[in-house]
């Protein structure tokens, strides 16, 4: 549907929106990916509908399974093997109810005429989608830019004490500053 995978293991198309873009804290896991073959850049790309990009706690950014609220999104597409689907997903935390990977349709940023593409991308696990979205205000950003990162937290550099869905539940009770 209009991404060609050059690398023929590499057959998923994973949509980043935050951290795992270049120039973010997790790219680290995808450089390493691409090194081993295990993804390749497509490109930046934007979502078709808009939805609600927001940041939670220590700045995490969450893209919300709501289309039609928020903004249309940019970020950037990767192809991916199996093996770098594994990696991100355990990086995303889906087995544990931090994220959903799921699926979304995109067109290539600055060419919106070309055809659609559908890929995945990691939302905010619908367990707390809603409570996120009203934490925030209801309002989103377009873009995971260093302005929308500044503040944030390395997961090593976290409390320990607390899993990241209690930091999650406590970020969401709390009013915002």
């Amino acid at each position: 549907m209009g991404v060609e995978l050059e690398n023929s293991n590499c057959t998923n198309l994973v949509f980043t929106y935050g951290t795992l873009k270049r120039g973010f804290a997790n790219h680290v896991l995808l450089q390493d990916l691409m090194r081993t073959g295990d993804a390749v850049f497509k490109g930046t790309y934007r979502t078709l509908q808009k939805y609600p990009l927001v940041c939670g706690p220590y700045r995490v950014p969450f893209l919300l399974n709501m289309a039609g609220s928020g903004l249309r999104v940019t970020g950037e597409l990767y192809a991916v093997s199996a093996r770098g689907l594994d990696r991100l997903d355990e990086l995303e935390g889906t087995s544990c109810g931090h994220y959903e990977r799921r699926p979304i349709h995109l067109t290539p940023a600055g060419e919106e005429e070309l055809l659609p593409c559908a890929a995945q991308a990691y939302y905010a696990h619908k367990s707390y989608e809603e409570e996120m979205w009203k934490r925030n205000g209801r309002k989103g950003f377009g873009v995971y830019s260093e302005k929308e990162a500044k503040g944030y937290v390395k997961r090593k550099d976290r409390p320990q004490n607390l899993s990241f869905l209690d930091h999650i539940r406590i970020f969401i009770s709390h009013p915002s500053d």
